[in-house]
């Protein structure tokens, strides 16, 4: 996280926008003593590639080209995306999403109090629904079972199979951190989708109903008898 602030710890944001009045517009949202700080920004990606962000805040549309096929780089890089467009049509979102982005937030609707809740919970690594991504589920072709994106598949499959969280991120080669947004936003389609699974072995019931795992590849998951209703709790 970033620096200490009176409140506790500051959020880090770096803002990648080509409009200066956008900018100017999120700088003020940010002003103290509200716990985001503004730390880098710039028009293209590459303008704040390195810095030392919690949060990367995205537009899509930069200097007229589209950078949907930029999200999952990024976020296979461990970054925590939020994209923050106005183009909020269900399928870009569903992309979006698709590819990692930890959340989505329309240009259209967003006010300074949506927009920081929405930072806070994913800097945080919580799951959260801003009104595009509800739209977005609640139109998928077959609302009662969720898309999942294949990344978010293999992390629960290898969830399921008693792997740690910590072991599931090394074996996928990513952040342990990127492992729990993919379960937590699997958590959250099948929420939205009227079927809650608070639990891993809900989760898991869920996810062989749908035919997204298989019985046969989680025979290990046997072994969940010898872990700590904590653990099976996750």
């Amino acid at each position: 996280m970033g620096q200490q602030h009176l409140a506790g710890p500051v959020v880090t944001v770096a803002l990648v926008e080509d409009h200066q009045v956008v900018v100017d517009g999120v700088r003020s949202w940010f002003a103290p003593p509200t716990p985001v700080e503004l730390v880098a920004q710039g028009p293209t990606i590459e303008s704040v590639r390195g810095a030392a962000a919690d949060v990367l805040l995205l537009d899509l549309n930069l200097n007229g080209t589209m950078v949907v096929d930029r999200v999952a780089e990024l976020c296979a890089g461990g970054q925590r995306v939020i994209v923050f467009s106005e183009h909020e049509e269900p399928e870009i979102v569903r992309k979006v999403l698709d590819a990692g982005a930890s959340a989505f937030i329309g240009k259209g609707r967003a006010t300074r109090e949506s927009c920081l809740e929405t930072i806070l919970e994913v800097a945080a690594d919580r799951p959260t629904v801003t009104p595009p991504m509800a739209q977005a589920i609640a139109t998928d072709e077959g609302p009662h079972r969720p898309q999942l994106s294949d990344k978010e598949r293999a992390a629960l499959l290898y969830w399921f199979q008693s792997m740690s969280k910590a072991s599931v991120a090394a074996r996928m080669g990513i952040k342990e951190r990127t492992v729990r947004q993919y379960i937590d936003r699997a958590r959250v389609k099948y929420a939205a989708a009227g079927r809650p699974a608070p639990t891993k072995e809900k989760l898991l019931i869920c996810a062989i109903q749908d035919g997204l795992v298989r019985p046969d590849e989680v025979t290990v998951y046997t072994s969940l008898a010898a872990q700590t209703p904590a653990d099976r709790q996750e």
